[in-house]
């Protein structure tokens, strides 16, 4: 899966779990109800989306079901972003709708651009803003202390 598609399936993840944690299983279904959160709207038009509007909760994709069900955890909420990936990456005019649409779900929400930083291997560093005191990754490190204020 390409990197660009990769990033956009993840900058969907809060959308799209707040709206799955919102409904459960029904997420798909149709409805003319007024979400009270806005993210969890934008969330539901961008499953509906990808996914398609379902009547019953036996057309639900198993990601989405298994979602449903501990929407907290963060390895069902890979597993749905992995599809989510996928479909993107097979239908590239989905791909383009699903862009326009979380454009306007972060400009109608006032989100910005989400950094997702991600340290991997031994020792590895990772930062997601500035980094303001001393960092060392290895056992003969420099710093002999760290002074708290």
């Amino acid at each position: 899966m390409s990197g660009d598609l990769v990033n956009l399936a993840h900058e969907m993840s809060p959308y799209v779990t707040a709206a799955i944690g919102a409904y459960g299983g029904a997420v798909l279904a149709r409805a003319n109800e007024e979400a009270a959160d806005a993210t969890v709207g934008w969330g539901r038009t961008l499953l509906q989306r990808i996914f398609g509007v379902t009547t019953t909760e036996e057309e639900m994709p198993e990601a989405v079901t298994e979602l449903a069900a501990d929407p907290d955890d963060p390895d069902l909420q890979a597993m749905l972003r992995v599809q989510i990936g996928k479909l993107l990456k097979a239908d590239p005019d989905l791909a383009a709708q699903v862009r326009t649409l979380l454009e306007q779900a972060n400009a109608a929400t006032g989100r910005t651009h989400i950094t997702t930083v991600t340290a991997s291997g031994e020792r590895s560093t990772a930062a997601g803003g500035n980094i303001t005191g001393p960092s060392t990754k290895g056992d003969h490190s420099p710093i002999t202390h760290l002074r708290l204020i």
